[in-house]
């Protein structure tokens, strides 16, 4: 079946929503291991060959599996501690990718100052899980959290 007559049958709306609805989940729970600092509870909600790029970082960076994104993250949560909350979902025509608004609260464990950002990101999914993941954030704020002088 090609995409056109997917896209008129009567119970595509309900099956995209529903996969949508699924993946939002998905990236709502990856968000809560975030807040926790658990590495292994965010990366349940990813694929073993996912990707994660951060191209705002300096310099970029961009991770290729759960091995080495989770080395990333172990390190990230001992440096900063910090609580997601998503804002804003825009839901695009492919059900398995959204782009998501959301702002981050919380401290630099290294420096003692407050941490708080703003991201956007563009997920896409596969089979209910997050394959990819580019993710821009105001970078001035997060030196400026990190930075050891006043």
């Amino acid at each position: 079946m090609n995409e056109q007559n997917d896209l008129a049958s009567d119970d595509a709306p309900t099956s995209h929503e529903m996969r949508r609805e699924a993946n939002l989940v998905a990236l709502r729970v990856a968000f809560e291991g975030v807040s926790n600092a658990d590495a292994d509870a965010q990366l349940a909600q990813y694929t073993d060959d996912m990707v994660l790029e951060l191209p705002f970082a300096d310099p970029p960076v961009t991770v290729q599996g759960k091995a080495d994104a989770f080395a990333m993250l172990t390190r990230a949560f001992e440096v900063c501690r910090m609580a997601l909350r998503i804002t804003d979902v825009h839901w695009c025509l492919d059900p398995d990718e959204l782009v998501v608004e959301f702002e981050s609260e919380g401290y630099m464990a290294t420096t003692g100052r407050a941490y708080a950002n703003a991201y956007i990101a563009v997920v896409r999914f596969r089979d209910g899980r997050i394959c990819h993941q580019r993710e821009f954030f105001v970078p001035r704020v997060a030196e400026w959290a990190l930075a050891q002088d006043g």
